[in-house]
């Protein structure tokens, strides 16, 4: 318990880039919004206009749940699992310039 001045506890313990922030909400943000069991249907009502970000750039979830079949996620992992499996997985474009 030393009370050093230091500079490690002013500076974030990850270098943050610089440039223009990507578009759309992560997965993760989207599915923790959510209470599970859940119908497709009910996703698309309260979250269907939030766009998310897929190695393809952003899109809308509702577009996103166009793509797959299954009617209800009983569990976070059931949809996150479906909306990877409709978007892929991969790094996240950005842009630079």
């Amino acid at each position: 318990m030393a009370d050093e001045d230091s500079d490690e506890e002013d500076e974030p313990a990850v270098a943050l880039g610089e440039g223009e922030p990507v578009e759309g909400a992560p997965l993760a943000r989207i599915s923790a919004r959510l209470m599970y069991g859940i119908e497709r249907s009910t996703v698309i009502e309260r979250e269907g206009e939030t766009t998310v970000r897929t190695p393809d750039g952003p899109r809308e979830l509702a577009d996103v749940l166009e793509d797959v079949e299954e009617p209800y996620f009983s569990t976070r992992q059931e949809f996150e699992h479906a909306v990877q499996e409709a978007v892929g997985t991969g790094p996240v474009p950005t842009t630079e310039e």
